[in-house]
C-alpha cells in the first residue's frame, strides 16, 4: 500500500537513503529543505525549517505519517542541542496536531539512554519525552553508530584505518547499523501502526553483544584492504586535547568535541536486546563486514579515501 509521507531531515545522510527507498516503493513524499533541491517524481520539496510553522503545516497537509529524522549532532552549547533536537521535535508534534496527522516515526539515538553524559544525549532524551507525552501514534527508534556510503561522520575512522593506525576510545563496546537497514526499518514502520504503537526500539546490525572497539578497528582495516591495523585505546585526557585541537583547526565544523569525548568514553553503547524490533517486523540484512567494505569503496569512488 502506498502512502503520503512527510519527512524531515531528507537532505541528510539517513534522510536521503530513506527518501530514496520511499520513492522507490511508490510512496508520495513531502520533504522539508532549507535550500533548493532537484525535482523528482512523487516528491514535493517544501522550502523551510523546523522553526517555521507554516512550512511544517504545508509539509504535513494530507500526510498519512511523519518520519522525523532531522536533528543536530554538533552544536556549540546545550542551547544549540536543545533547539535542534528537543524544540525541533516539539515543532513537529505541534504541526501534526494542527494538521490532524497521527502517525509519527521519531529517530532518536542510543545517546538518549545517558542524558547526563552529554548535551547531545540530554537533548535526544528530552525529545523522546516530548514524543511520549504527545498523545500521537508514535514509535521511537534509537540507532547506534550509523555508517554507509555518503556518511562523513565515520570518514575519519576509515582514513585512520587506511593509514594502519587507529586511535580508539578507552575500552568498551558498541553497536553499529548500516544506513540502508535503518532506512528500511523507518519506512516499514510508517505502515505498522498497530504492531509498533508506542514502542521504543534499539536497533543494530545483528552482532550479538556488539563490537569490541579493537575488533571494530580491525573490521575497518579489512574494509580498506589492510591485512593489519594497530589499534590504541586513547585516554580521555588525550581525546580532550584532540578535541581542543580540532576546534582550533575546524571551528564549528569540528568532528571531535568535548561533548563527543564524554560520549565516546562511555563503555557501553550496545543496543539492548530487550528493546530489539520483533523479527516478524524487521531484521538487519547487511552484515557489518560487507557494509564497511561497500562504504570504503564508495568513499574511494568519491575521492574521499
Amino acid at each position: 500500500m502506498t502512502m503520503n509521507i512527510a519527512m524531515t531531515g531528507a537532505t541528510g545522510f539517513v534522510g536521503a537513503e530513506t527518501l530514496d527507498r520511499a520513492l522507490g516503493a511508490g510512496h508520495s513524499v513531502k520533504a522539508l529543505a532549507r535550500t533548493a533541491q532537484p525535482p523528482r517524481a512523487k516528491l514535493k520539496w517544501v522550502h523551510g525549517s523546523l522553526e517555521q510553522p507554516k512550512a511544517l503545516d504545508k509539509m504535513m497537509r494530507d500526510a498519512d505519517a511523519v518520519i522525523h529524522i532531522a536533528g543536530v549532532v554538533n552544536a556549540p552549547d546545550r542551547a544549540g542541542f536543545e533547539a535542534g533536537n528537543a524544540l525541533g521535535t516539539v515543532a513537529v508534534i505541534d504541526a501534526m496536531r494542527r494538521q490532524g496527522v497521527r502517525r509519527l516515526i521519531h529517530v532518536s539515538s542510543l545517546a538518549a539512554r545517558e542524558p547526563d553524559l552529554s548535551d547531545y544525549g540530554w537533548s535526544k532524551e528530552l525529545a523522546e519525552r516530548h514524543v511520549k507525552a504527545s498523545g500521537l501514534d508514535w514509535t521511537i527508534v534509537r540507532p547506534p553508530a550509523i555508517y554507509g556510503p555518503g556518511d562523513r561522520e565515520m570518514l575519519d575512522l576509515f582514513r585512520m584505518a587506511k593509514r594502519g593506525i587507529m586511535l580508539l576510545p578507552p575500552g568498551g563496546r558498541l553497536s553499529v547499523i548500516e544506513v540502508s537497514d535503518l532506512a528500511r526499518l523507518l519506512l516499514m514502520l510508517t505502515g505498522e501502526r498497530e504492531k509498533s504503537l508506542t514502542q521504543l526500539y534499539e536497533v543494530d546490525d545483528g552482532t550479538q553483544g556488539g563490537w569490541d572497539h579493537q575488533d571494530f578497528g580491525h573490521a575497518l582495516g579489512r574494509a580498506v584492504g589492510r591485512s593489519s591495523v594497530r589499534t590504541y585505546a586513547t585516554p580521555p585526557w588525550l581525546l580532550n586535547a584532540a578535541a581542543r585541537a580540532d576546534s582550533l583547526l575546524r571551528g564549528r565544523k569540528a568532528k571531535l568535541t568535548p561533548d563527543r569525548v564524554r560520549y565516546f568514553c562511555h563503555p557501553d553503547w550496545i543496543s539492548a536486546p530487550t528493546l530489539k524490533v520483533p523479527a516478524s517486523l524487521w531484521t538487519p540484512q547487511v552484515t557489518t563486514d560487507a557494509g564497511l567494505k561497500a562504504t570504503a569503496e564508495a568513499y574511494r569512488a568519491k575521492g574521499w579515501l
